[in-house]
């Protein structure tokens, strides 16, 4: 057989292991708070390796080497942001808001909890959190269509179109019977092989060189200032990169994970897993770099296929390296980088628009079924939008994710912080600052970034002023609501026994006592 076909059969066991967990996950699906939070009996080992999947897409496999290929160690400064905002919002976000979404009435998403935290009365906040999700998500969803289609056309010299609609229409089908279970036992099997995947490639790399010192030498010999952390850098572009680490806060399809946990004491677990996981793979990604220098500057024959971003410097290790099955297998790994990310986005988008928005427009009562068949309608009209928009495969990949990002960060996470921190937060106070974030940040990127007038992540002044106007106005229109400050205090409570390593069971007893 010829090295195409045992790709194409490695892809293939792979789709089809997609296809029977998504269908393995439809039967645990009885209503809608199953389908968009899978009865929060999510286990933290598929928590936090869905949570790491869903996070770093295909930049963790792609975008990630070739930026520290070209520019050196210098690039890995987002990494390092991202890394220690992961480890920060596991420590203190995630158990602290398992257990106040469920003293809050038993919130299954984030507008709903932010909603329930302020008892908003007229669903004000919901609705502006549920459109601003939807309209965000479903452009990051065309991006991980465009980046499918692009990813077979450039590894297997496919049709962008053909590719596009494969891989939109499988992560849909597997998320539209699946839901939220679906997508995080997808998302858990595809960061275990993006895992694999880092780990493989540079040490087969490095063995296939004759050690680590000939890596280091070749290193040394082509790029002797690749290694230096700092070189090529200034304070406000390290500042910029290590404000990545602030939007994790912010990002629904991340910290609807913490949500779904069986308990707020699995947060721990999930944590030094979650965390393992997220170390592991940056290392081996930002090894694959170097690797790829080493190699590439001692096989002067071979070349990289995308010598200008150098973002293929993994696949044509992969490929150069492993028996073309392998290679297959380690390609399926950047296809699970992206769709994992599809998919989670898909889960909250359906439920953004069926619980926030469908269920405060529209006051009917649903049945279980019915609801739950209106969640996966969610997720077809989101996916056929995001598919309609992926046609035209010239839309920005990347700078499209880094403006989401932003934008959930800045909207989002100041509130998500205050909410659970700040018993003075206020309704009008969370509004203002969920405009004030969402705005900031497009007009930033508009009126600056994009000019290239100066060159300051739009997370930094749309996160700070954000949380800032969310504080004032929250402390002119406080007024102590006596209701709100009980469900404070029992989250709170809750999460200090946690915290304590009390065991679940005990955890309700104590409070109630």
């Amino acid at each position: 057989m010829s090295d195409s076909t045992f790709q194409v059969i490695a892809l293939a066991i792979y789709f089809i292991a997609m296809i029977v967990i998504g269908l393995w996950a439809n039967s645990k699906n009885n209503d809608l708070d199953d389908y968009v939070l899978g009865g929060r009996q999510l286990s933290p080992t598929v928590a936090a390796l869905s949570a790491g999947a869903a996070d770093m897409s295909g930049w963790l496999l792609m975008g990630l080497p070739g930026a520290v290929y070209l520019a050196g160690l210098s690039k890995s400064w987002i990494a390092i942001g991202l890394t220690i905002g992961a480890w920060v919002n596991w420590k203190y976000i995630a158990p602290r808001l398992r257990t106040y979404t469920e003293v809050a009435g038993d919130a299954v998403t984030v507008p709903v909890f932010l909603s329930n935290r302020l008892h908003d009365k007229y669903n004000i906040l919901r609705i502006f959190a549920g459109i601003i999700i939807l309209v965000f998500f479903t452009f990051y969803v065309s991006s991980g269509m465009v980046a499918g289609g692009k990813f077979f056309e450039s590894s297997f010299h496919q049709d962008y179109l053909t590719g596009m609609l494969l891989v939109a229409g499988i992560t849909m089908f597997y998320t539209f019977f699946g839901g939220f279970m679906g997508a995080s036992y997808t998302d858990m099997v595809q960061g275990l092989l993006m895992l694999a995947a880092l780990i493989a490639v540079p040490i087969v790399a490095i063995t296939n060189m004759g050690g680590l010192d000939h890596v280091t030498n070749a290193v040394a010999n082509v790029r002797p200032d690749a290694l230096g952390l700092f070189t090529g850098t200034t304070f406000i572009g390290i500042a910029s990169a290590l404000a990545w680490g602030l939007g994790y806060f912010g990002q629904p399809h991340i910290i609807v994970r913490f949500m779904a946990l069986r308990t707020p004491e699995d947060a721990k677990a999930g944590r030094r897993i979650g965390m393992s996981w997220m170390l592991l793979t940056v290392v081996g990604s930002i090894s694959t770099a170097f690797v790829g220098v080493a190699y590439f500057a001692t096989h002067p024959d071979i070349s990289l296929t995308d010598k200008e971003s150098a973002e293929t410097v993994f696949l044509d290790l992969a490929q150069i390296l492993f028996h073309p099955f392998i290679a297959g297998m380690i390609l399926a790994a950047v296809l699970a980088a992206i769709m994992s990310t599809l998919s989670s986005q898909l889960v909250v988008c359906s439920s953004a628009l069926v619980e926030d928005l469908y269920g405060v427009f529209v006051k009917k009562k649903l049945s279980a079924n019915q609801s739950l068949w209106l969640g996966r309608a969610g997720v077809a009209i989101v996916a056929v939008i995001a598919t309609l928009m992926a046609l035209d495969k010239n839309n920005s990949i990347l700078s499209l994710v880094e403006f989401a990002w932003a934008g959930f960060g800045s909207a989002f996470g100041p509130i998500v912080i205050l909410s659970l921190y700040w018993r003075k937060l206020t309704l009008p106070g969370a509004v203002s600052g969920m405009i004030v974030g969402a705005v900031v940040t497009f007009f930033w990127r508009q009126v600056f970034n994009l000019t290239e007038t100066i060159e300051v992540y739009e997370m930094i002044p749309g996160f700070f002023l954000a949380f800032l106007v969310t504080v004032v106005v929250s402390l002119s229109t406080y007024q102590k609501n006596d209701k709100i400050e009980q469900e404070f205090e029992e989250a709170a409570n809750l999460a200090k026994l946690t915290t304590a390593g009390l065991p679940a069971k005990e955890e309700e007893q104590a409070a109630k006592a």
